[in-house]
């Protein structure tokens, strides 16, 4: 008698296509959270091996900062359009103009005013649940998640205020005005999103992979020149052969140098690297504890 063993990247995949059926059949309203980026590629992939030969029995869900790299967008759209999905944009500029978000003066990124703007577009929407492609490894706040992560009804995180998840089995039960936010990918690392994005032969957008881009110091990290982003007199442009690891707004995306123009490229940069993704961004550099502030109020 034969017995059948799944491969690690299989086993990932079988986990999160579980917990994709699982959001399936207990929410009415849910969201696939889709940016263009690597992570959210991947999920989006998983929906197909969910769900097909159905639709994606939910729409895709984006907020636009108005500081996204051009070719994110591009890349989100034309994605969203071959697979016949739904894709909702919802855009930080028109929450800033009805009063839904309120820029802080002298705040140049946007990062912080995404979370009234995704509130809005739940509540607009009835969304019940929204299903994002976090992964524990990025970061310590996120290592703190669990596959369904429970808002309250002002769209807050309690992290100390999670429900247990005993062998594999989730509640999803939400009241009026509350939410989940749902990881398939919890237990992925960059590494088995690259080695998934081979295996799947994944498209991903172009600025993943090595090319020449003017860059400027800041804060100890190499930042895209951009007109969003202000020069001082003491800056020193220089050209650069780059690539991004993880992607926010253009104006907080550090670029590593770096001479990788493969999948295969990167999975052995990856493999050697000893900072995370999410160490190139410069919101998340901050302060520690950045990130936890912005998911008890709502962010991703």
């Amino acid at each position: 008698m034969s017995s059948y063993h799944l491969d690690h990247l299989q086993y990932l995949e079988t986990e999160a296509i579980h917990v994709l059926r699982e959001v399936a059949a207990e929410f009415e309203r849910p969201a696939l959270l889709f940016s263009g980026g690597k992570d959210s590629i991947c999920l989006l992939r998983l929906a197909e091996k969910a769900f097909r030969p159905s639709e994606i029995p939910m729409p895709l869900l984006n907020v636009d900062t108005g500081h996204h790299f051009p070719e994110l967008n591009q890349f989100r759209d034309r994605r969203a359009w071959q697979l016949g999905a739904k894709l909702v944009v919802r855009k930080v500029e028109d929450a800033i103009a009805k009063g839904i978000a309120v820029p802080t003066p002298g705040e140049v990124s946007r990062n912080r005013l995404q979370i009234p703007t995704l509130l809005a577009a739940m509540e607009e929407f009835r969304f019940d649940c929204a299903i994002g492609g976090a992964r524990r490894d990025e970061e310590k706040s996120r290592a703190k998640e669990r596959f369904f992560s429970f808002r309250d009804g002002f769209g807050q995180w309690d992290p100390k205020n999670q429900r247990p998840e005993i062998w594999n089995l989730y509640n999803g039960r939400v009241n009026p005005g509350e939410h989940m936010r749902v990881f398939p990918l919890s237990n992925w690392t960059e590494l088995d999103i690259w080695e998934y994005v081979k295996r799947e032969k994944l498209e991903v957008p172009s600025i993943y992979f090595s090319h020449t881009r003017k860059c400027v110091r800041r804060n100890g990290q190499w930042l895209p020149v951009t007109d969003l982003l202000p020069l001082k007199p003491s800056d020193q442009v220089k050209e650069l052969v780059v690539r991004v690891r993880t992607i926010g707004d253009i104006i907080s995306t550090g670029m590593v140098e770096s001479r990788a123009d493969s999948v295969d490229d990167i999975i052995a940069e990856v493999a050697a690297a000893r900072v995370t993704e999410r160490g190139s961004r410069a919101d998340d550099k901050a302060s520690e504890a950045a990130m936890e502030d912005r998911k008890k109020a709502g962010y991703f």
